[in-house]
């Protein structure tokens, strides 16, 4: 039996107002909960068991999965005090029901969309006898990120911390996130405290010259902890940039059966319109994410932004790179800054917040 666990206890503090109510693996991408397209990999690559190592809002992971009745167990093991990700795989490996020493064990962090090839990498694993395989890629700019240099033959040599100057970004190899254990080694993790697999299991494994292997790929990969990223990653599984086997096929954008999108609008760049939305006339919605129960008035215009459910977005009002919590409204001719993020349920009147100057007169007698 081919087992995984996700990494899913995390409180998406980056992507807040949308995870205040939500756990960051079950906001929608491209018109699905997050964690169902890791799912659907998973069960593309032979997965018959998976654990779901849970934390924050954790019964809302069993909410999710209550009336899934495909080809596939789900166990929960919820997090009581933080363990860090080594405790966290620790934790939910007492759930694993395979009994050999050295079966594979696949990790996925629950934030992570990927092109990897599973199957790839864990054939890889078995091959090299590996007693772990991490996936690594390559990015261009590696100073935000630690970085894992290899050999000629891609065995790990170090685990490096993010570099300060040029001179130390020995490789543009960086931990993707994704993992496969020998289950003996999985289960040395200790138990009952924060263990870091980046600063510690890892670390010493490869000091104690155990087999640890890099699988290093140029796949796809991006890491959804930002709202642009979050955006961005959705749209990129619209438009075929990404693929996930619960998308059909490369589109402008994925709009829900019972959504109202008037044929004046304008939905571009990978956009998803979500149920019971209502799309006004000469709208545009670039590459952005807009809940199920929105509502976007005549003329506005939303580009790389996310508007949680149920709110509404007034007439000729411009978002760029905006979050929009949820049942909030943006009244009329707002102009919203990039980068800003409005709480659930506030309210902005018109002509409320804009960049640029209005001319409507002064209401405060002076």
């Amino acid at each position: 039996m081919q087992e995984a666990i996700i990494l899913v206890g995390g409180k998406g503090t980056r992507l807040r107002p949308l995870t205040n109510h939500t756990p960051k693996p079950l906001l929608d991408v491209a018109g699905s909960s997050f964690i169902r397209h890791q799912i659907a990999k998973l069960m593309d690559a032979g997965v018959e068991h998976v654990v779901f190592a849970t934390s924050y809002l954790a019964s809302l992971f069993e909410e999710e999965f209550q009336d899934f009745t495909q080809d596939l167990t789900i166990s929960y093991a919820v997090e009581e005090v933080p363990l860090g990700t080594g405790g966290a795989i620790r934790n939910a490996a007492h759930l694993l029901r395979g009994t050999s020493a050295d079966a594979p064990v696949l990790i996925l962090n629950g934030d992570i969309l990927s092109g990897l090839d599973l199957r790839a990498v864990l054939r890889q694993h078995r091959d090299r006898d590996a007693d772990v395989t991490l996936h690594l890629t390559r990015v261009a700019d590696p100073r935000a990120f630690g970085l894992v240099p290899t050999d000629a033959d891609d065995r790990v040599l170090s685990f490096l911390e993010k570099p300060k100057t040029a001179e130390e970004c020995v490789t543009d190899q960086i931990n993707a996130g994704c993992y496969v254990f020998r289950r003996s080694v999985l289960d040395s993790i200790p138990t009952g405290r924060e263990v870091s697999v980046e600063q510690e299991t890892f670390p010493q494994l490869v000091a104690a010259g155990r087999r640890v292997f890099g699988h290093t790929t140029d796949d796809y990969w991006r890491d959804l902890g930002t709202p642009l990223a979050f955006v961005h990653g959705s749209a990129d599984l619209v438009t075929g940039k990404a693929t996930s086997p619960l998308v059909p096929g490369p589109a402008e954008a994925l709009i829900h059966p019972t959504a109202t999108v008037d044929p004046t609008a304008h939905v571009t760049g990978g956009s998803t319109i979500g149920p019971h939305a209502v799309i006004g006339a000469r709208t545009v919605v670039d590459r952005s994410i807009v809940g199920a129960g929105v509502t976007v008035a005549e003329g506005a215009r939303i580009h790389d932004s996310v508007v949680d459910h149920d709110s509404s977005i007034g007439s000729a009002s411009v978002l760029r790179e905006a979050v929009v919590g949820c049942h909030a409204h943006v009244g009329a001719e707002n102009e919203l800054p990039a980068q800003l993020r409005l709480s659930c349920g506030i309210r902005i009147p018109a002509q409320g917040v804009r960049i640029s100057g209005t001319a409507a007169a002064c209401a405060t007698v002076h």
